[in-house]
């Protein structure tokens, strides 16, 4: 609403020309301001709307004669008894709506109500956000209306009906195609199907998020349908089916040699297949066709549906995570410095025999004057170098003698590496290696090594130094006696602080200091 700035007046000049009235209704009112303050905060089916200003009204008022202005002192009492009786007037009053009432909004807030009830216990979804929106807009009294926004649905604690949810949810998010789901439907399929043995056992969790994108929904309305499993993986997720022929599944193995051109049938064609339970293959059996009857089944009941993962898709995104973790593999060589100038070729033969692994903090990697169980390429954390250092320390009894120390010399960040001449030349390593935060390595071990030719391993020692070798005794004599000063420095400096503390009775964490 824009300001108008009405003509300058001597407040107290107006408080007197009011009316009896206004100003009695005014005192009335002075003890329940607070009460009206408190009304106001409160949510409202309605907002009041905003006035509208007749501008030209404000003009005319503006241009009375005889109002109090730069050049006018005082005012006269015609110009403010006609300003009284005027200036209410500029606030024009919205125009009546003709027809019949219009009922949206009871109609959107119903609609929020029943949504609400169906708010699932996975967070916040599309319809949630509605309702939120609706609220926002058309406030409420109705406390049911909120409870949902602030409270997830309780879920069942029995097996069988979490078991039974999960299907329905499999289903509903699977009727989409690939292309169709969100980031968010995936991941939903995953926390599910990480709950089944069959996937939690077989498939890694890295290859299973990864065919979460792929996984597709199949239905067979009819009784007697023969799926033919040689084509995919499937997982009945409504319905029963009974096996053609042993066996129903194959894991790609080889241990398994089916019989041809005939099958063999199934040993109890009693034997029933239901949820969860699964059929089919990963990897699809050569020489046989996608309709072959090995790995069959028959559907013993109308609308069936099954959680399909194709074969093709299944090597596809196998080879996809291949090259992926290859190029972060040859990355992860050139960000190192000494082996930015390597051919391509040696270059992707070492690439080959690294293996990741994971280390949490305070672990020792590596102990010095032995020798380190792997070559290492740092990619993400950092470590601690230490270094042993022979010194003389006083007992409590005042005798002195020898003892061996550990000293931190420096640290190895992300893109870099250690231990490549103790593996080729089979020598202890030259210091210890601590993890500072958590590591992921990319490793090569020595049984990996042998399987490289001559010229890859002249240009690893080419490439680089013992770590932390050329250090003296007396640069770690050194390194440890600066140390120590800053550590007894940091213990006396703390004394005088307690000392102080203490004196004037302040004790931390207790009485009034402990808070």
């Amino acid at each position: 609403m824009a300001l108008v700035k009405l003509p300058q007046m001597q407040t107290d000049n107006v408080m007197s020309t009011l009316p009896m009235s206004m100003n009695a209704s005014r005192a009335r009112s002075r003890p329940n301001d607070s009460r009206n303050r408190r009304n106001r905060n409160l949510l409202s089916v309605e907002d009041t709307p905003i006035p509208i200003l007749d501008y030209d009204l404000i003009k005319w008022i503006n241009d009375i004669d005889g109002l109090k202005g730069r050049h006018v002192k005082n005012t006269s009492e015609d110009a403010h008894n006609m300003f009284m009786e005027n200036y209410h007037r500029m606030f024009v009053k919205p125009t009546k709506k003709v027809g019949l009432p219009i009922h949206m909004e009871r109609r959107i807030m119903y609609r929020s109500s029943q949504s609400s009830v169906t708010h699932k216990a996975t967070g916040p979804t599309t319809e949630d956000r509605k309702t939120k929106k609706a609220v926002e807009q058309f406030p409420s009294h109705n406390i049911r209306d909120y409870l949902p926004l602030l409270h997830k649905q309780r879920k069942s604690e029995d097996p069988a009906a979490v078991k039974e949810e999960n299907y329905r949810t499999l289903r509903k998010l699977l009727r989409k195609l690939p292309f169709e789901r969100s980031a968010v439907d995936n991941d939903r399929i995953y926390s599910i199907l990480k709950t089944f043995d069959f996937f939690k056992e077989n498939i890694p969790a890295n290859i299973l998020k990864e065919l979460c994108v792929v996984m597709i929904s199949e239905q067979w309305k009819d009784t007697d349908f023969t799926v033919f499993g040689n084509n995919g993986l499937h997982m009945i997720l409504k319905g029963t089916a009974t096996p053609l022929t042993y066996p129903h599944f194959y894991t790609g193995d080889g241990s398994v040699i089916f019989r041809d051109p005939t099958p063999i049938l199934h040993e109890d064609p009693q034997e029933i297949l239901h949820s969860g339970e699964v059929f089919g293959t990963l990897k699809k059996v050569e020489g046989r066709e996608a309709s072959t009857r090995i790995l069959s089944v028959v559907t013993c009941e109308p609308n069936c549906e099954f959680l399909v993962i194709s074969a093709s898709d299944y090597n596809r995104v196998i080879e996809q995570i291949k090259h992926r973790e290859h190029t972060e593999k040859v990355n992860l060589l050139l960000s190192c410095g000494q082996y930015k100038l390597w051919p391509r070729q040696p270059l992707l033969k070492v690439a080959n025999l690294i293996e990741w692994i994971n280390y949490p903090p305070n672990t020792v990697l590596v102990s010095e004057g032995y020798k380190a169980p792997y070559i290492a390429f740092i990619k993400s954390g950092h470590c601690h170098v230490l270094r042993q250092v022979d010194v003389m320390q006083t007992l409590k009894n005042g005798k002195r003698e020898k003892r061996t120390k550990q000293v931190v010399m420096g640290k190895l960040e992300t893109s870099e590496s250690f231990a490549e001449l103790s593996i080729l030349l089979d020598e202890p390593i030259t210091c210890s290696i601590v993890t500072a935060t958590s590591v992921e390595l990319g490793i090569i071990k020595p049984e990996s090594i042998k399987a490289l030719d001559e010229v890859t391993i002249q240009l690893f020692k080419q490439s680089n130094t013992h770590t932390f070798g050329d250090l003296t005794k007396e640069n770690i004599q050194d390194e440890y006696m600066e140390q120590e000063m800053k550590r007894e420095w940091n213990e006396f400096k703390h004394g005088v602080v307690v000392d102080v503390i203490n004196s004037k009775g302040i004790r931390p964490g207790y009485g009034k200091w402990a808070k």
